[in-house]
């Protein structure tokens, strides 16, 4: 089946880009037809919430990352549980694992990522899942159930998704042991100190921490079912289940053999657009500004694909917009620990400036390299990191106050009057928020 009318705007991905995307149309276009195609069944819901609706109780309504006459009130035609297979550039169709071909005018890929599956024997069995998507966590929920006594997990990988199905299980009554190749959990966005506020708090709920070492294979004593993992080391952890949780990378089949330029993500300008004509990209799947780097990079965060969404969404549809950059930022809330950390989390080299500040369990850090802000964590307090975001993301001098930034009674006052007068009566970038303070992670999301 071949759809012969073109649609205006197609969108691949339900999630914050895609949606981003379609808000930001919306404003400019009131009339075009958008479509949004997703091979998820759900409408969009708040993917970091997977964890508390394992955890339970969390009603997947409560995930809603939009109302639910969200599509119905923006006139989105939606169609959901269907998978698209293939893009092409030239006929400006996209071609549906259903066999329906769609024609499009404009066309954006918000494909998000997937995640990563080394070759491992047992990777099959009953008992082994991932943990991306909402069916992730309602597989995970229904294999517990079965269960009347305690389940012993282990989670292979210690970055964000590891700690957070831990905390998930934990809070579940399971046993868990993460294991992580590198020196320490979350190496990838925290350094070795912050970290260490997790794993404190990991080790007062029993939670097993192996780090250096790598699983090498899934273990069964049953036809088919979960009963170990053994360690490169040659050492075997009994369990149950298992959860490969190594990392997420770009999800990218759909544009594998369309011509459209990928690097480790598919390629965009400042303006989301991709090296094919009417085709942009966003979110986990594009290579977009980082301000850090002052290049494109993977930047796989939530509030970057709502952003780049958007401005991709204004281009589609006629308004000349730019991507101001994004870079990584995460906010944590594991075990009741407050952890934000942006941009780089340890200098790469001796031309950085590093200014930490311990005192009362709480830690402060900010990376400079020639008098800019390049990176920051901070641990324990969180309340005014919005601030030192905000002045590394306008790329604000701050030689002249920066030991200021990580002072126990740090604040707006802290900073220069033409500094914090300017964000106070001066407008921010369109579809940017100024963010002062930072309690949970969903406060992240910058434009929304």
């Amino acid at each position: 089946m071949v759809a012969t009318r073109k649609i205006k705007y197609l969108i691949i991905g339900n999630s914050a880009g895609g949606i981003g995307a379609a808000e930001a149309i919306r404003e400019v276009d009131k009339a075009g037809a958008i479509t949004i195609v997703s091979d998820e069944p759900y409408p969009a819901y708040s993917r970091p919430l997977i964890s508390e609706y394992l955890a339970q109780p969390y009603p997947v309504e409560k995930m809603a990352y939009r109302k639910p006459d969200f599509y119905e009130k923006n006139r989105i035609k939606t169609l959901l549980g269907e998978k698209v297979i293939q893009v092409d550039p030239d006929k400006h169709t996209v071609k549906l694992a259903s066999g329906t071909t769609l024609a499009w005018r404009r066309l954006l890929l918000a494909t998000g990522g997937t995640p990563i599956l080394p070759e491992m024997e047992g990777d099959r069995l009953k008992g082994v899942f991932t943990f991306n998507r909402l069916d992730d966590a309602k597989a995970i929920d229904g294999f517990l159930n079965q269960y009347r006594s305690k389940v012993r997990a282990v989670v292979i990988g210690g970055g964000l998704i590891g700690v957070s199905v831990t905390e998930a299980l934990v809070r579940r009554g399971a046993d868990v042991t993460i294991v992580e190749m590198k020196d320490w959990i979350l190496n990838t966005i925290l350094d070795e100190e912050a970290a260490d506020f997790e794993v404190q708090a990991l080790a007062q709920t029993g939670t097993n921490i192996i780090t250096g070492h790598t699983a090498e294979k899934i273990n069964s004593y049953l036809p088919g079912e979960v009963c170990g993992v053994t360690l490169d080391d040659g050492r075997v952890l009994p369990c149950q289940m298992a959860v490969i949780a190594i990392g997420v990378q770009p999800r990218l089949e759909v544009v594998s053999e369309s011509g459209i330029k990928i690097n480790r993500g598919i390629v965009v300008d400042r303006r989301m657009a991709t090296s094919a004509p009417d085709i942009y990209a966003c979110g986990d799947a594009a290579e977009a500004y980082d301000f850090v780097y002052g290049k494109n990079r993977l930047t796989p965060v939530w509030p970057n694909a709502y952003e780049g969404g958007r401005v991709a969404g204004l281009n589609m549809a006629g308004k000349s917009a730019k991507y101001q950059g994004g870079t990584a930022m995460n906010a944590l809330k594991y075990f009741g620990i407050n952890i934000v950390s942006a941009g780089l989390v340890t200098p790469p080299d001796d031309s950085y400036e590093t200014l930490i500040n311990r005192y009362n369990g709480i830690y402060r850090k900010v990376i400079i390299k020639n008098g800019k802000l390049a990176g920051l964590v901070f641990a324990g307090d969180i309340e005014k990191s919005g601030i030192v975001y905000n002045l590394m993301k306008d790329g604000v001098d701050v030689s002249g106050f920066k030991e200021v930034l990580i002072a126990d009674d740090f604040g707006l006052a802290s900073l220069p009057d033409l500094v914090w007068r300017d964000w106070l009566v001066g407008a921010p970038p369109e579809g940017v928020t100024v963010v002062t303070s930072i309690e949970e992670p969903e406060e992240l999301v910058i434009g929304d």
